[in-house]
């Protein structure tokens, strides 16, 4: 039977309780630091690069990376990803090069990519419709007999859309084996979860699909790992989806056209700023003798490098022809079309295309 994994809706923690995770050793908990340092440089060279005109409006991660390296980091290289915006650049932990994503906010085409190369869907926009195209994938991968499972991002606002709850009713009809991850950060852009739900935790809307519901500290990287560690094993088990709420407070705007200081509480901001997620780790890793001075100095340099190429391959794809537009817009183009198109060329005088 479907139940909530904590009755008293507690969250999952390790690092607040200073105890390890059975299976990580030392390089393995390193390597979910150098994760979540590379996603935090991305986030922050991204805000600076939005900031100089570079790319348009960014969808800030800052303070999320705990949920999305711990997760990540809990699948298999077979296992598949599906991403909102909100983790766009989810990508670089399956290997994905910092100009693909980069190039994505610039909305250059050479930001898409084949998702089978990386097993990481396109980055989803519109609210929660990225939850069928995960539950999809997961049942045809049981229908095949693969052993891989599937993971879907989304945010609490998305589970009041009606995507969330169609894909979460098929995948646990369906006993299809997927991970349905909501990084709950309390806020929908200006709504927050009170004026969203009755209910008491979202955790709880699973159960109501006959999918177990699990809460943990979405600030807690170890705690991530663990618990979707377990719904992964009990996907691949043919046991069906499990629903993760990770429990966190939005410490940044929404995206960089969002002004939070007219709904969000600027207090709560600063305390969870004092106990962001990545120095939580570092305090941890300190504390158990895995993490110093010159490890740390020597991991954020290469992130940094990692980014400052990224962007330089970004900014040296030529632009791409302003045809791609009307190329695909119809199948059967009406007449008219290439008048347009020539139109156009002639307003921007050569200098796109």
């Amino acid at each position: 039977m479907a139940r909530v994994a904590h009755e008293e809706h507690g969250l999952r923690s390790v690092i607040d309780e200073d105890r390890e995770v059975e299976g990580l050793g030392e390089q393995e908990l390193l390597d979910l630091y150098r994760s979540m340092v590379l996603l935090r440089t991305y986030d922050e060279r991204s805000l600076v690069y939005h900031r100089q005109g570079r790319i348009g409006t960014y969808a800030i991660f800052w303070n999320h990376e705990a949920m999305q390296a711990g997760s990540v980091h809990a699948l298999e290289d077979g296992d598949w990803i599906f991403p909102s915006y909100r983790e766009s650049a989810i990508g670089l932990l399956r290997g994905m090069p910092p100009a693909t994503i980069l190039h994505w906010w610039r909305g250059h085409p050479a930001g898409w990519w084949n998702p089978a190369d990386y097993n990481v869907g396109s980055i989803c926009v519109p609210i929660a419709t990225q939850v069928p195209h995960a539950a999809g994938l997961a049942w045809g991968k049981k229908l095949k007999g693969e052993r891989a499972c599937a993971i879907v991002y989304f945010g609490d606002g998305a589970t009041s859309e009606g995507a969330f709850h169609e894909g979460a009713n098929f995948a646990g009809v369906m006993r299809a084996p997927l991970v349905l991850f909501c990084n709950n950060n309390q806020w929908a852009i200006s709504t927050p979860v009170s004026a969203q739900t009755r209910a008491e935790t979202l955790a709880d809307k699973a159960v109501g699909y006959g999918i177990p519901g699990t809460r943990v500290d979405g600030g807690d990287v170890l705690a991530v790992y663990e618990a979707t560690r377990e719904a992964v094993e009990r996907a691949r088990n043919g046991d069906g989806p499990t629903f993760i709420e990770a429990v966190t407070y939005r410490a940044a705007p929404h995206a960089t056209a969002d002004d939070p200081r007219t709904y969000i509480d600027l207090e709560r901001v600063e305390q969870e700023k004092q106990n962001e997620c990545l120095g939580r780790y570092e305090r941890y890793l300190r504390r158990h003798g895995v993490l110093h001075d010159d490890l740390e100095a020597e991991i954020k340099a290469e992130s940094l490098e990692a980014m400052r190429q990224g962007i330089a391959e970004a900014e040296a794809e030529p632009d791409p022809d302003i045809g791609l537009v009307f190329e695909h817009a119809y199948v059967n183009p009406p007449a008219s079309l290439a008048k347009d198109l020539a139109e156009l060329r002639r307003i921007l005088g050569g200098t796109v295309g």
